[in-house]
């Protein structure tokens, strides 16, 4: 069965305004951070995305209720009364998602045990869950690990610890914080991913009582309380969405205003937009983007953690790259397996060769372990339409950036995994007056 299939006529220029909401990479930690609030907890800003629809039924199996006014983009969230859920249940209702594991410490806090499935999500590179296993360890959590998934236990509490990361991650970071907050004692995070969504989770945790200190030096200090109650808190825009709806911009010689685009957020993308030839106008309300005629220009580009150019900018980025002047390089340091997508570019008629060396940039973790994380655009090429499948979210929506620039029909398989991450982006597509058909 057809899971999302997607009708494109391109080679049309997008034009047009859609609105960004809250940020997917911070909304659904902050509502699992609502299960250490013993008073309900209010987020703003929350977009209708199937992350949000995972967590929350997730939540409500652990007996939180909750209100959310898809209208105002408004969720109440009351975990007054958190319990067990079964583990077929955790796991039915999980699917590919990778966000139970963020559930571990605030349900050890509040009920002394959590169970979690075997976990998904997109297959851009390792995530073992090992990692975030080891933190809660480090903690005085005891793991089991059965059959069906994992059960963690705290026979003795948790109480703080030292962590040091060996790579900022971020998911690692979220782990620390949401166990850290009530671990008895002084918790010291060595390492730790500063992402703007990382540290909105932090002001989402002070507005709960939390005491949390972030140093220059990536360190951050945290001292557990006895109790944590509710919030109220407007997430801070999605980042990513924004900057893809710029690179569809640029990629099909469009005009796009993105309402709830944030300058401060977003600053190293718009170096490198404004590199490659894109224009962009910073308004209070939002940012527009457009392709000003003439050439792009080919450049050198790799990714890092925050504040350097995200990982998940770089594949739509990569199809308006196709359409530049020149020998491009994007060198890719966060995960290792993202470029599979630059598959169905070549299909369109893309010139990309992906290759095992660290190219255009400084030597990084990948570049002796074999794997293919540097590529290189020659453009200025045209593309044409394809028969496509979706690989993962960010990877899909560079697919459809790349069907929507393309001469001729596309056939997009799989576009459901871009409802994860972009809130009704088909009323958006035809806001920007795309000519697309969903077919299943």
């Amino acid at each position: 069965m057809v899971d999302g299939l997607l009708q494109v006529h391109g080679g049309r220029p997008l034009r047009g305004e859609i609105t960004v909401r809250g940020a997917k990479n911070l909304v659904p930690k902050a509502m699992v951070a609502a299960l250490l609030g013993r008073t309900p907890s209010v987020l703003r800003n929350v977009p209708l995305i199937r992350d949000v629809d995972v967590v929350s039924g997730l939540l409500s199996l652990h007996g939180v209720s909750i209100d959310y006014d898809q209208t105002e983009g408004i969720l109440s969230l009351d975990s007054s009364s958190v319990e067990s859920a079964h583990m077929a249940d955790i796991d039915a209702h999980a699917g590919s998602s990778r966000i139970p594991i963020l559930f571990c410490g605030p349900l050890l806090h509040r009920l002394g045990e959590a169970f979690i499935p075997d976990l998904g999500g997109c297959r851009i590179g390792d995530r073992p869950i090992d990692y975030h296993l080891n933190i809660l360890r480090s903690f005085g959590a005891v793991v089991d690990k059965q059959a069906m998934g994992i059960r963690l236990t705290a026979p003795h509490g948790l109480h703080g610890t030292v962590i040091d990361l060996p790579y900022p991650s971020v998911g690692a970071t979220e782990q620390t914080l949401l166990t850290a907050v009530r671990a008895e004692g002084l918790t010291e995070l060595r390492g730790a991913a500063i992402e703007p969504e990382i540290m909105d989770l932090v002001d989402v945790l002070q507005k709960m009582g939390a005491i949390i200190s972030v140093d220059t030096d990536r360190t951050i200090h945290i001292e557990g309380v006895d109790e944590l109650v509710g919030y109220t808190h407007t997430a801070l825009p999605d980042r990513i969405e924004a900057a893809s709806w710029a690179s569809a911009a640029l990629a099909t010689h469009g005009d796009v205003f993105v309402r709830g685009a944030h300058q401060s957020d977003m600053t190293t993308f718009l170096n490198v937009y404004r590199k490659v030839g894109g224009a962009f106008d910073v308004r209070d309300d939002g940012i527009r983007f457009w392709h000003p005629g003439g050439d792009l220009k080919s450049l050198v580009v790799e990714t890092n953690v925050h504040p350097g150019f995200m990982t998940d900018w770089q594949q739509p980025l990569v199809v308006a790259l196709t359409q530049a002047d020149g020998l491009s390089i994007v060198h890719e340091t966060v995960y290792e397996n993202r470029f599979g997508f630059t598959s169905a570019l070549r299909k369109m008629g893309a010139t990309i060769q992906v290759y095992r060396e660290c190219l255009g940039g400084s030597a990084c973790r990948f570049g002796q372990r074999n794997f293919y994380h540097s590529a290189v655009i020659s453009g200025p090429s045209p593309l044409h339409g394809a028969d496509i499948e979706v690989p993962d979210l960010r990877g899909g929506f560079s697919h459809l950036i790349a069907a929507l620039a393309a001469e001729g029909t596309s056939r997009v398989e799989g576009i459901n995994l871009i409802d994860r991450g972009y809130e009704h982006f088909m009323s958006k597509l035809a806001a920007l007056e795309a000519d697309v058909t969903r077919l299943a």
